[in-house]
């Protein structure tokens, strides 16, 4: 467990955080939430002893280790494999396995792990930075984004790996799905103030919204008591009768503090201008292919017919072939053989990550909002930076002194600029916060036009798609059904492999009897920290549960024998008590299935791995 006493943290006379305090105890998963410039960034780091607070203490039990995932990229192993074994404890300096199960669940393959890490891509290094940590097995593990630079399939694994960790962990993420399916308790940021709440997001945000509610409710109902009072005092000053009365009230409104009104928190509120499409087909792509290496096509035979209205995800593993494929179907690059055929009607809006560069530094946001289409005027220019939350001054920024998230909001905005009928999408959640996303997901849901997204964000998946075009085992293809059916019908190929997903990139006939018992060991291990705190949990909720209903029991045969006395004092502490006890029996009834679901869960897996390892020895025996 570790402790953070009244902690502040300022840059300049900007207030992040104001006197925090909080503890996260034992086995604790917690989501960090907060707007963008809010400070979890920051908090983390503090945590992680990168930044010094202000004022406050964090208090760590000695020995106790920290993790936090670096983007600065230092390597010294000759091959990705010895690097990330490098940072397994000592006790399992020889646990290769897990430095390869970890890698392989990150989107390494079996050649990619014999490699120079230098040689590889920004984005695999930063993959790698965390793989290293994973292995690590610290007490706490610090994770800023860790879904950035990551696919769909390393996703969904990390998410698994992540549900199963053993000890504490705090993650900040603009995926709420990722998010909730993780953590056990969400700490937000919220107001310069920080609040802890058992449960994920949406129990956070919907406890939030109550409060201010309640808040604003109270201030109300006090300013109109304020002004009762303040008018009887005003006319009853001069009445001698009434003196007492008046000096009551003088002492009562001296008593009273005002409650200011709460700022307006300013959301993401936009929507994207539709221009009607008179036919059906917009965009028509018969035996596309496509590649950097004539050898080694990306594309191959690829066809398919977008009508108007649909919403279709692009879907697969980085470096595959999705947003080459977009930039195909945007009209951007030419397919080598095969032909795209584009309705006249079609009037095509397009983001992509690397168009952020094509903002020009020089220019103000309104400025790059005012340039994006002819037909914009200075007004509306100033609605549109208003929406994507640059009010007032802010919208005469230089875009060279904007963050990553401030551009991609900048670039939303200039789609805002013009009526469209097809948007062109790639990754537009990146550099959003949870907030932004989710504002985001509303203004594409609302959208009457065409969509066509790559996206790694599972909630959009759910949420929008409608088709989608699949980058799997080494070929691209058209899926009929949305992101559930596609789950239940095809699902992710990796997903299947127990081997690759579960025991580590080692060939089933590569791998001896010794190192199967060590890996079964482990797995054992792991699912006896995992599942003896839920059974204990478990066991202690079932008997507090009964302990309350036999309280009820008893005040019920007591309640009776009051009730034949007509003793109303006793009547209502009875009744109390057994509200009381109700009440506490409808808040263990929850906790109980929020551990049962837990327990199933993490049982399911840990089994699915003993019974995949079995498979596996049968092999070799076999």
């Amino acid at each position: 467990m570790i402790s953070i006493e009244n902690l502040s943290k300022s840059y300049g006379s900007h207030h992040l955080f104001d006197n925090i305090s909080f503890k996260i105890n034992a086995k604790e998963r917690i989501g960090l939430v907060g707007r963008n410039g809010h400070g979890k960034t920051t908090l983390l780091r503090i945590i992680a002893g990168l930044v010094h607070e202000d004022s406050g203490a964090i208090l760590i039990p000695k020995q106790y280790r920290i993790a936090y995932v670096e983007q600065h990229i230092h390597f010294t192993g000759r091959t990705v494999l010895e690097e990330g074994m490098r940072h397994l404890p000592a006790n399992q300096a020889d646990h290769h396995w897990k430095v390869e199960r970890i890698l392989s669940g990150l989107g390494f393959s079996s050649s990619d792990m014999t490699r120079n890490p230098h040689e590889f891509s920004g984005g695999f290094q930063v993959r790698l930075n965390l793989a290293k940590i994973l292995v690590s097995d610290p007490d706490m593990l610090l994770l800023d984004e860790p879904t950035n630079y990551l696919d769909i399939a390393s996703i969904r694994w990390i998410e698994q790996f992540l549900s199963n960790w053993p000890h504490e962990l705090i993650l900040i993420t603009h995926d709420r799905c990722f998010m909730d399916k993780i953590v056990t308790h969400t700490i937000g940021i919220h107001r310069q103030k920080i609040r802890k709440l058992p449960g994920d997001t949406g129990k956070y945000y919907a406890q939030i919204a109550q409060d201010e509610e309640v808040f604003e409710k109270t201030r109300i109902n006090d300013e109109k008591k304020r002004r009762e009072i303040e008018v009887f005092i005003s006319r009853f000053r001069a009445k001698a009768r009434l003196a007492n009365m008046v000096q009551s009230r003088i002492k009562t409104l001296s008593k009273m503090t005002p409650r200011d009104r709460l700022d307006k928190i300013h959301q993401l509120d936009f929507s994207f201008n539709y221009r009607p499409f008179p036919g059906k087909q917009m965009v028509r792509a018969e035996e596309i292919q496509f590649g950097y290496d004539p050898d080694h096509p990306l594309i191959r035979d690829f066809a398919i017919s977008i009508e108007s209205g649909e919403r279709i995800c692009v879907i697969g593993k980085n470096g595959k072939g999705k947003t080459t494929l977009l930039r195909l179907l945007a009209g951007a690059l030419k397919p080598h053989h095969g032909k795209i055929d584009f309705s006249p009607a079609t009037v095509m809006g397009v983001f992509e990550q690397t168009n952020i560069v094509s903002l020009v530094d020089s220019r103000t946001v309104e400025e790059e909002i005012l340039y994006s289409h002819p037909d914009m005027d200075r007004q509306k220019a100033r609605n549109i930076c208003g929406a994507m939350l640059f009010e007032g001054d802010d919208a005469l920024k230089k875009v060279e002194v904007l963050s990553g998230g401030e551009k991609s909001r900048v670039m939303l905005g200039k789609l805002l600029a013009t009526p469209l009928n097809l948007l062109v999408l790639d990754e537009p959640t990146n550099h959003l916060d949870m907030d932004s996303c989710d504002a985001l997901l509303s203004a594409l849901d609302s959208y009457e036009g065409t969509i066509v997204m790559v996206t790694h964000n599972e909630m959009f998946l759910h949420a929008l798609a409608e088709r989608l075009i699949v980058f799997q085992d080494d070929r691209v293809s058209v899926f009929d059904g949305g992101y559930s059916y596609f789950l239940e019908k095809v699902g992710w190929s990796d997903e299947k492999s127990a081997v690759v997903s579960q025991v580590g990139t080692s060939s089933p006939t590569r791998q001896s009897k010794k190192e199967s018992r060590k890996i079964r060991s482990e797995i054992v291990t792991r699912r006896s920290k995992v599942l003896k705190p839920l059974e204990s949990r478990i066991a202690a909720v079932e008997k507090n549960i009964e302990n309350q209903e036999s309280i009820i029991t008893d005040a019920s045969t007591g309640m009776l024998e009051a009730s034949r006395q007509c003793d109303g004092r006793k009547i209502a502490d009875i009744s109390k008590t057994i509200s009381s006890a109700q009440g506490l029996i409808d808040m263990l009834f929850e906790e109980l299935e929020q551990l049962t679901r837990d327990y199933e869960t993490q049982k399911a897996v840990f089994d699915s791995e003993l019974a995949e390892l079995t498979d596996v020895s049968n092999d070799i025996t076999g």
